[in-house]
Formats: structure tokens, sequence, C-alpha cells
């Protein structure tokens, strides 16, 4: 059972993890609590007393979100390996069992610190700004009457009671579901019985009340009004307790004869998932505790005692709320110079431009959030779809934006216009599969050939083809990304794209989709790198390359580094005296500057406004010159073997520069940095000359475009 307090002061360096490991020589780190440093580091953000109030409440927001995915699938997997008796181990040297006593111990300690950093920080510095959480009892005879109406009106009629007897099994409690456990007695015979009532999710997480500056959790308007889903009897006692499960997905493609169907069924059985946390109140009692575990067939390694309110991640709807002077002020995003018109149009901005000629006259690179999503991809797509001289479509979905998408939108434009429309619906990824199956249906309806992808692989590679028809013959136009085709997401995501018309990746990509959509073994490419074929072969010549040089350098930037084969590539390197600069935003396992192994490696991670999401690579000597490769892959197995990845040269000068600028000024962090040391603990880099990576790259992008 997980419980342990908190210090007021953000802490400066992270959790040693190689304490979890044990005695022995690591070579590689575990990659869940590696996870968990890097949650770490989010929750540093909220503990911040120097950020506004609200940007500290989103980041306690995010933490929360964050977790409850680790739980419902790297925890559920580790506890699916112990009941199969799996107790071999990975590249760390840690049994599953070992792993999840230590997930147990660190993510405890997590836990209860965040829930503190909302009790004893964020929450009395919100209630200093006049947005107070009160308790139900607090309220005065106005309010008491308003909040009645609101029960009665809105809440009331979707609550549903359920009964514990023997008439009345225990019910079903669902996936992430905040619940009251209620005891009540009967006054006629005075028999005690437990009642279950689900908080619904549809309704938000708090309730603000009319003067828009004090707020209720949900459960405690509920709590205030069990009378009422109890009439005539005594209300004994009342406990918030919240559910997490297995909610990964096993879907055995060979032998799914329809695939969409299958993640369908799967996603049935979600809900019916082991149960692998139960988050509690401190308060709660032995009785009703020990109900809760017995019913739900929970260890006690399973339940985690919180203070303060469930479920911090409806905080998001808090920093939704409209106090600017409790934010960080907005950065819109610019329009690079080459696709904005020269002249404002009648509202003053800019107008795009015909990208196509654009294109024609050389590469565009851009990086969001800096460089605007909506003028560059989303105008790439929405120009194709409406041209018409372009012959055909071809797109990769994994992630969209919701049922607005505008690439989505596009996309049913241009199969109404008659174009060849084909859009690749990756159903599996995770947590977004409904989204997609309804996706493609849609699509399909629509005149759009759907293809699901290639057996046994998850398509996450990010590109689009467009074929249009110029002269006597045909051009390709194209688009690699490291980011999903999300404009809700690449306001905050950090991502880079490569925009071109050149000839040999646009037939790459043209053989690349035909593997998708058909029947090829195609293995070779002129310009990209492709996953499963030859990515990691390539990445392997490129390290050892660097190894060989006398003046060899390797810079690389990425989400996640926990491949053992690269792992063991780059100490190979470290130890021929090849230095090695790697920028891991999440999870690292290769331990850096153990001597022997890996002195002349440095990892660092950049945690900030802005989820740093892309993948960049660099290899080379400004005497040999440099390799410079972006795409949607990780340093991750899942990436390199298991995944549909594509990584494309960036080959024009001034875009080199521009990606060096990148690494640069991440390279140069003393603002968001931290850095990974031989203990395996990250430490924040002390700040000496003020320099916040997220902020100068947003104003050389204005300086780019010309605006303030």
């Amino acid at each position: 059972m997980s419980q342990a307090t908190t210090t007021d002061a953000p802490p400066r360096r992270s959790h040693a993890i190689l304490d979890f490991h044990g005695d022995g020589e690591v070579r590689h780190l575990n990659r869940e609590l590696s996870w968990l440093q890097f949650d770490e580091r989010v929750l540093t953000l909220a503990q911040d007393r120097t950020r506004p109030v609200l940007e500290r409440a989103k980041f306690l927001a995010i933490f929360a979100s964050n977790l409850d995915e680790f739980f419902q699938v790297r925890v559920a997997g580790l506890k699916e390996q112990l009941a199969a008796g799996v107790t071999g181990t990975g590249a760390d040297g840690m049994r599953p069992a070992e792993q999840l006593a230590a997930i147990d111990e660190y993510a405890g300690e997590l836990t209860s610190r965040h829930a503190r950093t909302f009790t004893e920080q964020v929450g009395p510095e919100l209630a200093a700004h006049g947005i107070v959480m009160v308790r139900a009892d607090e309220l005065g005879e106005s309010d008491r009457r308003w909040l009645d109406g609101v029960f009665d009106a809105r809440i009331y009629p979707v609550l549903t009671p359920l009964a514990v007897d023997p008439a009345h099994p225990f019910p079903y409690i669902s996936n992430l579901s905040t619940n009251l456990a209620v005891i009540v007695r009967d006054p006629e015979g005075g028999q005690r019985r437990f009642a279950r009532v689900k908080i619904p999710p549809i309704l938000p997480r708090f309730l603000v009340l009319p003067d828009g500056e004090r707020y209720l959790a949900l459960e405690e308007v509920i709590a205030s009004h069990l009378d009422r889903l109890f009439p005539g009897m005594a209300i004994v006692d009342h406990h918030v307790f919240r559910v997490t499960r297995n909610a990964d997905l096993t879907v055995e493609e060979d032998e799914a004869g329809d695939l969409l169907a299958a993640i369908e069924y799967e996603l049935t059985q979600r809900r019916f998932g082991r149960v692998v946390r139960l988050e509690v109140e401190e308060s709660i009692t032995d009785e009703v505790l020990d109900l809760l575990v017995r019913e739900l067939g929970t260890e006690p390694m399973d339940v985690h005692r919180l203070p303060g309110p469930l479920d911090l991640s409806g905080l998001w709807s808090l920093h939704g709320l409209d106090r600017p002077e409790l934010k960080v002020p907005p950065q819109p995003s610019t329009t690079q110079p080459r696709l904005a018109s020269s002249e404002p149009d009648a509202a003053g901005d800019r107008a795009p431009v015909d990208l196509f000629a654009v294109l024609r006259e050389g590469d565009v690179l851009v990086q969001h959030p800096y460089d605007s999503f909506t003028t560059s991809v989303r105008a790439f797509i929405e120009q194709a779809a409406r041209d018409p001289d372009v012959l055909a479509i071809k797109q990769t979905l994994y992630r969209t934006s919701g049922p607005d998408s505008p690439i989505v939108a596009a996309l049913l434009t241009a199969a109404s216009e008659g174009k060849q429309v084909v859009a690749l619906v990756e159903l599996k990824a995770r947590f977004d599969e409904e989204a997609n199956i309804e996706w493609a249906r849609v699509l399909e309806e629509a005149g759009v050939h759907v293809a699901y992808g290639v057996v046994g692989y998850k398509t996450h590679t990010k590109i689009s083809l467009v074929v249009r028809r110029e002269g006597d013959g045909v051009r390709r136009y194209a688009h690699v990304g490291t980011g999903n085709y999300n404009e809700t997401t690449a306001r905050f995501y950090e991502d880079l794209g490569l925009l071109t018309a050149d000839p040999d990746i646009g037939a790459d990509l043209s053989d690349l989709f035909n593997v998708i959509t058909g029947y090829s073994r195609r293995s070779e490419y002129r310009q990209l790198l492709v996953a499963p074929a030859t990515l990691l072969p390539r990445t392997l010549e490129l390290i050892a390359r660097e190894a060989a040089a006398d003046d060899g350098h390797i810079v690389a930037k990425m989400n996640a580094l926990v491949d053992a084969e690269i792992i063991d590539a780059l100490y190979a390197a470290s130890s021929s005296g090849t230095p090695i600069d790697l920028i891991v935003r999440g999870i690292c396992a290769l331990r850096p500057g153990v001597p022997g192994l890996s002195e002349n490696i440095r990892v660092r991670s950049i945690v900030g406004r802005h989820l740093e999401h892309s993948r960049l690579f660099r290899f080379g000597s400004p005497e040999r010159g440099y390799d410079y490769l972006i795409g949607s892959a990780d340093w991750m197995s899942r990436n390199l073997r298991r995944r549909v990845e594509a990584v494309v040269p960036v080959t024009d000068p001034q875009l080199r520069a521009r990606l060096e600028e990148i690494l640069a000024v991440n390279l140069a962090d003393d603002v968001l940095a931290w850095e990974l040391g031989p203990d395996a603990a990250w430490t924040k880099v002390a700040t000496v000359d003020g320099i916040d990576a997220q902020q100068v790259l947003f104003d050389r992008a204005r300086e780019r475009a010309g605006t303030r």
C-alpha cells in the first residue's frame, strides 16, 4: 500500500533508479522506472512557484493523465507477466515482480507528492486568487438553494445508486471511474448496507458556483445529496474511490478475418480488464477498504491512499477558466515567409500562397508550434483537395483532432470531387481506437480507399503524398513529419516536418504506400529509411561510421531511447572516443557517464510548456559533412522492429542550418533542461545564461516571419 510525504520546493534531482536495480553492473536502465522519472520531471513543473498558478494546475492534470496510462498499460503488462509465471529478465536484469515492487514504492511517493502539491500549494494559491475549492457544508443558504436546483435538474437524473446485498451482487466498476462507497443503515431493522454511486464521467469534474470563483468537486455535490438517493435510510458513512483496469489491447491479426471487427470486440472487452490500481481517500475506513479490496480482487500494493480529491486530471477544466493573468501568455504560431503572400488579405492576415509553386522552388521545413500547422501542413492537404489538377492524395492517420478534423474534412472533399484518395487509418493507436474506427467508416462511406496497415505491424509513420498533373506528366509532392496530422496537438507538441517535391522522396512514398495498402516485400528505398526494413541497419551503420572516424560525433533528439542494440552500439562508439549528445524527452534506458562504458555520452531532457516530440538525428563532422535525418521513429525496439516508420534525410543547406540551430539551442538550454547522471538520477541544469529553448525558438520563428 503506497503512502508518502512531499517537500514544499520542487526537487532539483529525481530518484536515482539505480537503487532499484540491485547489485552488479547495470548497462541498461529499467524503462518503467525511467518513465516514472519523466513524470516526476513533469511534477516539478507543477511545484515550481515561479509559474502562473493555472499553469501549475495544468501540469498536475498532465501528471495524473500520464500516470493513468502508465498503470493501464505498463503496470498491467507486468501483472500479466507475473500471472503467467514469467520470471525472466530483460536487458535491465529486473524480473516482473522486482519491477512491480519498485514501481509500488516510486509511484506511491510520486502520487502522494502530486496530491499534496494540490492540497498544500496549488489549491491555496488558487484560493488566494479567488478560485476556491469549497465543501458543500460551507455554503450559505442561497448557494445551497442554487446547488439543490443544479443537482435536481442536471445530476440526479443520471445517477444510479447500486445496492450490495444477497439480491444485488457487487456491481462492475468501470475503468478510470470515480465512485462513492456509501454505508447506509435501515432505521427499522438497524442493518448496515453497502451501496455504490458512480460519479458520471459525462458531467464536468468540478462544478463552478454562480460567482465564477468558488467550485466544488462533483463527488462532493453528490455526497451532500445522498439523502435524496437513499430516502428513508440513515447515511452512516461515504468514501471516494477510483479504479484503474488493464486497458491494453491484444489482437491476433493473423487470425482476425476482419481487423476492424476484431478491434471493436477487444474494445468491448477492455472495460473488463483486471484491476491494477485502487485509489482511495486517506480517511477511508478499514471496513470499506477491506470490502473493496475483497470484491475487486486487488492486492495491497494496488491500493493508493491519497489526500485531497482523486482524479486531478479534471484540473484541465480549471485551466480553461477565463483568467489570462494566471496563465502563461499565449504565443501564436507564425507563418513562414515562403508560405505567406506579401499582401495581407481582407482580414489583415497574410493569405496562403500556392504551395505547389513554393515546393517546386525548394523544400520547406516546419517546426510546430513555432511554425503554424494551419498555414503549412493543413494548407498543403486542403490545397491538394481543391486543386483540379491533383489526381490522388495518400495519407496516414494515427491520431486526429476529433470530429472537426480539418485534415479528414479535406480528404472527404477530395473524394467528393472524384480524386483518388487513400487513407491508412491505424486502428491500434492506443486510446484512439474508437475514434479511428469511426473515422474509417466515415471515410469509406465517402468513397475513400481505407486501409488498416500491414499485418503484425502498427503504422506509426507520418506521411502524406499528393500526385498532381503537370504538363505532359505528373509530379509528386510530399510531407514527412515527426508528429500526427492533428491541429490540436500541433499547438502544444513540438514537431518537425519536411514539405518537398523531391522526385526520389515522392517515389519512395509511392512505394511505401504500396507496401502498406497492398502486397509488397520492398526492402530498399532511394532516400527514406523505413522500419522495419532499412531504418535499424542504417542507423547502426551511421553509429559505427562515427565510432570509426577520428572526428566522429553523434547528436540525437527523440522521445525515448530503449533499444538494447542501439544502446550497445552507442556504448561501443563512446568507448572509441566518439562524443555523443542525446536529447531524450522521456524514457532513457542508456546509462551515461560511466567510466569505461559511456564516459563520452551526455544525456539531457527538455521539459517545459510544450511537449518535445520531434525526432532529429545528426551524424558527422564539419570536415566530413553531416547527415541530418527527421522522422517518426524513436530509438525503441517497437519503433525499429514492430512498426512502420519513415525517416527522411534533409539535404537543403538552409534547412540543415535550421536543424543545427534547433540542436544547438536544445543543448544550450539551462532553464528547462535536466541531465542524466551515471547514478541514473536526473538533475536540473543550473540556470546561468537563462536560455529557454522553447522561448528562443518562438522568438526565432517570429524573427523569420518579420513579426513581433
